[in-house]
Order: C-alpha cells, then sequence, then structure tokens
C-alpha cells in the first residue's frame, strides 16, 4: 500500500477509487434531497414536476415536525455529552491507570455492542417503566448513551494511546 501512494499511478488510482466511493455514500442523501422536491405523495425519480409542498407542510401551523426535530436535537446534545463523560473517564482509566481487571472493565464497556438491542431496550423498559420516565427526553437520551459509550470509549482509547505522555506529564507540571 506504501508503494501504492508513492507513484503517480498510485496516486491517482486511489484518488479515483475514493471519490468512487465517497460518490456512491453520498449518492441516497442526492437522491432523497430531490426526491424531497418532487409533486408525488410517493418517490419517483426523477420527479415529474417541482414543487415546495412538503416544505411548506414541515413549517405549517399545527405541524409536529419543528417539536420532533427540536426533541432530536435535544437527545443529541444530551447523549453527546453524557457519552463523552463516560468515554473520556472510561478511556482514561483504562489507558493511564493500572486497573487490576482491566480486561473485564474494558468488557464491561464493550458489553452494548455485543449485547442484543433489543435486550437493552427491554432492560431499559424495566428500569424507566417504574420510574414514570418513558418517553422523556432525559430517558431517551439516556438510552443512546448506553449504545453511543462504547463507541466513543473506543475512539477515546486510540487517542490516548497517541498521546506520548510526557506531554502529559509537561503540560500538567507547567499548570
Amino acid at each position: 500500500m506504501m508503494e501504492l501512494r508513492k507513484s503517480l499511478t498510485g496516486r491517482i488510482a486511489l484518488t479515483a477509487v475514493a471519490t468512487v466511493i465517497l460518490l456512491f455514500l453520498a449518492l441516497p442523501i442526492v437522491v432523497i434531497l430531490v426526491t424531497s422536491f418532487s409533486n408525488n405523495a410517493f418517490a419517483a425519480f426523477p420527479p415529474e414536476a417541482w414543487t415546495l409542498n412538503w416544505y411548506k407542510a414541515l413549517f405549517a401551523d399545527g405541524s409536529k415536525w419543528p417539536a420532533a426535530l427540536s426533541l432530536s436535537a435535544l437527545v443529541a446534545a444530551l447523549s453527546t455529552v453524557f457519552s463523552l463523560i463516560i468515554g473520556v473517564t472510561a478511556a482514561t482509566a483504562l489507558v493511564r491507570s493500572e486497573l487490576p481487571l482491566r480486561s473485564a472493565v474494558f468488557a464491561l464497556v464493550l458489553g452494548p455492542l455485543v449485547i442484543p438491542q433489543i435486550v437493552t431496550a427491554l432492560g431499559l423498559f424495566l428500569l424507566f417503566e417504574p420510574a414514570a420516565m418513558l418517553g422523556s427526553p432525559i430517558a431517551i437520551a439516556l438510552g443512546h448513551t448506553v449504545l453511543a459509550s462504547p463507541i466513543a470509549v473506543l475512539i477515546l482509547i486510540a487517542t490516548l494511546r497517541g498521546i506520548d505522555e510526557r506531554l502529559e506529564d509537561a503540560a500538567a507540571s507547567m499548570g
């Protein structure tokens, strides 16, 4: 792979492959965006006629979409903050300290990736139902946090392993 990057032909080939992959990933978004301007109630590509009716309905008086969008933004923000708090704490403990049961803690942290999501959902339901929290933004955010935290831990572990500990010591000594 390294030799491929050094030659001009290799760079062109890698650029072409990367471009094709990015186009493949972006194509569904483009199709959805173009289809959203169609006047048909069902998806038709390419659209027969162009309209903004769906966007008018989205923001019309009495529409439930703005409330749903704001709830989604709130849940996303809360679950991001919660996942980062858990992720930074767990990753720092796993990388920088000498835990006696490090592999057990690591397995516990990654548990939600292995456990089927329906089992996790049932456990969260049984947790939040007696507390009368079903459907509340905090309960939804905590549910998302359970699924997002292991990914945050993995990313932060990889990042922390790449940071030289001497730099942290130097920064700590300078305040």
